[in-house]
């Protein structure tokens, strides 16, 4: 949309506490799909081309203006801490959006709205040259809802708890997103009533008071009228999620070629990014800023968050990876964790029952079962034992451990960190390494076997004879 600067302002109403959530975090911080429900109409705005927006706090503000200061930082922060209606709230953005020619007025808690249904809604106020413009949808069971009432020409909403019985008998309904030239609703603010049954200032009053001036008011009907499903407890907070998931899976799906067997069962935020030929079956999910390249498997019950997955890569099942990279073509799974900025390069493996963190395991290199790898270097070609453990905590600070390439770590093996490892050094079955081992020396640091020859039969013959004395 290419509009001149400071043709429009967005102002999105995120004041309110949502008492039904049940909760003591407020209705806008809840998460959908490990996003806040704000994060969605800020985004689709920005999408849609509208580069200027400002928040209206008002509930638990503070953490409210934390979140928007860290993820929308150029979004202004006004107060309303006194929580009086959304009449009120545009009154005290006033200031805000007279700066611009219009201001879009988004709910803070509306998430399905789209960036192209917002495009629509400012090209049919612009080409329309009206003075209010309101999206509106149509709903078989209105209850709730402004009503959108259409006489002799002219149009304005009526809250569900104002209206008359006939007035309820209308199916088309306010989604409460406005667009207003700023001039004109600065001509009306201060004329808004709480004269209603929640004695409140409600924002679309001010189209029947633009109607009596002579402005031109419109409805923009929209036909998706699941864009416009507010949240205002648990279980519509659980079905937007649920709408949202498949926006995101289907789209992949359709544009992407992600392949999917079963796209109900796949969980994927809105900033993960999957590339071309992903494979990704049932029971997945993927959330932060996750990124899936091109080729990539990942099998199910597979946990991933703010993560990369390089091309070709293989996560055969019942992975957990944060904040962690698996290289090209290197596999991970089934049953492995990899934590706090792991990496796997290219072709290496992390196997069965294996927890890796804050480490780097080599090109080619195989961490097959069994292990602990934390805060360690691996070289290129390297195998590294069932059970093998790095010992990197001393009780006061977590210690390195430097493994060289192409090693052979013999099983249960303990580096106790710091320690150092050279180029094709092997460790044998069961050692407890704590000094550097050179290239090409094999580390051993066990107690030497002793047999004791006997002992069975005199232990059974001890034990013969405590019975036969009892």
């Amino acid at each position: 949309m290419n509009q001149p600067d400071k043709m429009f302002g967005v102002l999105v109403l995120a004041a309110g506490k949502g008492t039904r959530m049940r909760s003591k975090t407020p209705k806008v911080l809840h998460l959908m799909l490990e996003e806040p429900i704000l994060y969605y109409p800020l985004k689709s705005a920005l999408d849609a081309g509208f580069g200027e927006t400002a928040v209206v706090v008002g509930y638990e503000g503070e953490a409210v203006e934390g979140w928007v200061r860290e993820n929308f930082p150029e979004s202004a922060i006004i107060w309303q801490r006194e929580q009086r209606g959304t009449g009120h709230a545009a009154k005290l953005a006033q200031e805000w959006w007279s700066a611009y020619e219009n201001v879009l007025v988004l709910a803070g808690d509306a998430p399905l709205i789209t960036s192209e249904t917002l495009k629509y809604f400012a090209e049919r106020h612009i080409s329309g040259g009206n003075d209010c413009s309101f999206l509106s949808f149509t709903l078989a069971d209105p209850t709730g809802y402004g009503r959108v009432i259409t006489e002799n020409g002219s149009v304005r909403v009526v809250e569900h708890k104002d209206a008359t019985e006939a007035e309820r008998a209308v199916h088309e309904v306010n989604s409460g997103m406005y667009i207003f030239r700023a001039a004109a609703l600065a001509s009306v603010i201060d004329e808004i009533s709480c004269q209603n049954a929640q004695g409140e200032y409600y924002l679309p009053d001010a189209l029947a008071l633009i109607a009596a001036r002579g402005g031109k008011v419109e409805a923009v009907h929209a036909d998706d009228a699941e864009q416009f499903l507010g949240i205002n407890d648990q279980i519509q907070l659980a079905n937007a999620a649920r709408i949202m998931r498949d926006r995101i899976v289907l789209s992949l799906m359709r544009d992407n070629g992600m392949h999917c067997m079963d796209p109900s069962s796949v969980w994927i935020g809105p900033k993960v990014k999957v590339g071309r030929d992903v494979t990704i079956h049932p029971s997945v999910q993927l959330w932060g800023e996750t990124v899936v390249e091109d080729g990539a498997f990942i099998g199910s019950f597979t946990v991933l968050r703010n993560s990369v997955i390089h091309e070709n890569a293989n996560i055969k099942g019942s992975v957990r990876l944060n904040d962690s990279t698996v290289g090209p073509r290197a596999s991970a799974g089934p049953f492995s964790f990899m934590r706090e900025h792991g990496e796997l390069l290219e072709n290496a493996h992390m196997g069965r029952f294996v927890e890796i963190k804050k480490s780097v395991i080599g090109r080619d290199s195989k961490v097959p079962h069994l292990s602990y790898i934390g805060d360690t270097e691996i070289g290129e070609n390297t195998n590294i034992g069932a059970g093998t453990i790095t010992c990197n905590y001393d009780g006061v600070k977590k210690n390195r451990t430097k493994i060289g390439s192409n090693c052979l770590i013999g099983s249960d093996t303990m580096f106790v960190a710091p320690v150092e490892v050279g180029d094709e050094v092997s460790t044998a079955a069961g050692s407890v390494i704590t000094n550097r081992i050179p290239d090409g020396a094999l580390g051993v640091g066990r107690a030497r076997q002793t047999n004791i020859e006997g002992w069975s039969n005199r232990r059974r013959k001890k034990q013969s004879d405590g019975k036969s004395r009892s």
